[in-house]
């Protein structure tokens, strides 16, 4: 899976640190210095908020919070 980020965007840091300490392996893709990541971030999402989180299988959860992730994470049957 890829987080596309801001690096000072508060809702990314909850979001890389909800995914570490869960040991959810993941790439983080900063959208500020990274212009690919960021034109793939606004293809796929539509938008250019972040967090963006990209799955694997082409599932896209776009501007979210912890509460959210969780209930994606659940709807995707990604183990927590």
């Amino acid at each position: 899976m890829i987080l596309y980020i801001k690096p000072w965007c508060p809702w990314c840091i909850d979001a890389v640190r909800w995914l570490e300490q869960r040991d959810h392996p993941f790439e983080k893709a900063d959208v500020l210095t990274d212009a690919a990541a960021s034109a793939r971030m606004k293809k796929i999402s539509g938008q250019s908020l972040t967090p963006t989180l990209e799955m694997s299988d082409g599932a896209v959860l776009a501007d979210f919070d912890i509460g959210q992730l969780e209930k994606f994470f659940e709807t995707h049957k990604v183990s927590l």
